[in-house]
């Protein structure tokens, strides 16, 4: 299965940590990201457990769910969660997937055989309150994720789709935005009060909209 930016992220029936779940009701009108392992008691793993738990409450700020997953089972997860405690100094209070019979792996294109035959890559997807694909990564399984790239992307996609911007390379929150093209300089002189400075014809920088609110 071929999941694409704007489709609708599927819906399964799981154990987790956190007892069964029906993925879509459990996201609600939550943003959510949901990301793969590709077992238990792995290294990299075990020290993403560790940010994202220290990371948890920026998320949390942003009205943005965390789910794990991966093909071992409910116990086994228990187990790996006291290492990681052990290992990173934080707790886990998220849920993680038992995906034994790959059904989700399934579902999101997590298994990649010509990378590994036997276990799911580092993949990772945004999905807003409307339960749509907004953001894909996937990662080989010997390299461990940026999660404070992820907030940031996070907080582009919430800005963009709140104010008529787009973000550039390396944005963050209070930085000049872009508006877009297709908006002309007469609709922008009514819709960005603070103005812009224009790069090029099609490169005009704006103050963050919510920064000028404020």
């Amino acid at each position: 299965m071929t999941l694409r930016l704007g489709d609708t992220a599927p819906d399964f029936n799981a154990l987790t940590t956190h007892g069964p779940i029906q993925f879509h009701a459990w996201l609600g009108d939550s943003w959510a990201v949901l990301f793969s392992h590709p077992r238990d008691f792995t290294p990299v793993c075990t020290t993403e457990l560790g940010q994202l738990a220290q990371l948890q409450a920026e998320f949390q700020r942003r009205d943005v769910k965390l789910i794990g997953t991966s093909l071992d089972t409910v116990q086994s997860h228990y187990q790996w969660l006291q290492d990681v405690r052990e290992t990173q100094g934080t707790f886990i209070d998220f849920p993680l997937i038992a995906d034994l019979d790959r059904t989700v792996a399934g579902l999101y294109g997590m298994l990649h055989p010509n990378h590994d035959e036997s276990f799911t890559v580092r993949s990772l997807f945004v999905i807003d309150p409307k339960q749509q694909l907004r953001l894909m990564l996937t990662y080989p399984q010997s390299c461990g994720r940026n999660f404070e790239e992820v907030l940031r992307a996070i907080d582009s996609l919430q800005l963009t789709d709140e104010h008529h911007v787009i973000t550039p390379a390396h944005w963050r929150v209070g930085d000049d935005v872009i508006i877009p093209p297709a908006v002309s300089d007469e609709e922008a002189r009514r819709v960005f009060a603070k103005g812009w400075r224009s790069l090029t014809s099609y490169l005009r920088l704006t103050p963050d909209p919510r920064e000028a609110v404020a």
